[in-house]
């Protein structure tokens, strides 16, 4: 990544944006910095030589500065956040240390799930994942310490904020929204299964993301997904 030139593998056709939320993770956090960027993508299937000399045996994205190559996607979010500061450029990071691990469990469980061919095993690993999502629904509909007014005579039982952290999307969204959106196409594609509606705090957070163009206009297409995943989900047999 330079700050006008991103770089991060193409799609299946190799020119369009492929699936890759750490690429999709680093350029909401530019987006939401209010950086002028464009993005380059790359062939993996015919990575260009300079992309060799870089950074050997790297997958994109990566960071070039100077003559430093960052490699990995916590240490180019942290350069960013460090060098894109106040005043010139908002800071991300979230305010509550709960909302950077808010939801951190939800891919792991989700990996579990489509990996699985035993159907004898499905419905508790189906169970884990619904675990796993309403933790996180909880904790969206938990109010932050800044929501709960202690001058006043109304108790605040119900937080109705977008996101993770309150008002604004933060570094905390910027990791778990690119992994939360394939969690939904991939599970309704491969499984048959959808995040259930009652986790409205949940569907809240996501129907706030997709209206965000910073997240909306960073996926991949669904079929980018499916191919990325195609290879990767096991049929239950």
């Amino acid at each position: 990544i330079t700050y006008d030139r991103p770089e991060q593998g193409a799609g299946s056709d190799g020119q369009s944006i492929g699936n890759c939320p750490f690429s999709q993770r680093l350029f909401m956090v530019l987006w939401l910095k209010g950086v002028t960027f464009n993005v380059t993508t790359v062939d993996m299937k015919r990575k260009p030589d300079v992309l060799k000399d870089l950074a050997p045996g790297a997958q994109p994205p990566f960071l070039l500065y100077g003559r430093e190559v960052k490699t990995d996607t916590n240490k180019i979010e942290e350069f960013l956040e460090e060098h894109l500061s106040p005043p010139k450029y908002p800071r991300l990071a979230a305010r509550n240390p709960e909302s950077n691990t808010a939801g951190m469990d939800v891919f792991s469980k989700f990996s579990a799930y489509i990996k699985n061919s035993n159907p004898g095993l499905n419905d508790n690993l189906e169970k884990g994942l619904l675990k796993a999502l309403k933790k996180m629904d909880d904790y969206l509909s938990t109010p932050l310490p800044d929501e709960i007014d202690e001058n006043s005579a109304d108790d605040v039982t119900t937080s109705a904020r977008p996101f993770l952290d309150g008002q604004e999307l933060t570094l905390a969204d910027c990791n778990l929204l690119p992994k939360l959106h394939i969690v939904k196409v991939v599970c309704l594609k491969y499984r048959g299964f959808s995040i259930p509606h009652s986790l409205s705090a949940l569907w809240r957070y996501l129907d706030a993301a997709y209206a965000r163009e910073e997240f909306s206009s960073t996926c991949p297409s669904d079929n980018e997904i499916y191919e990325a995943y195609a290879s990767v989900v096991k049929a239950l047999k």
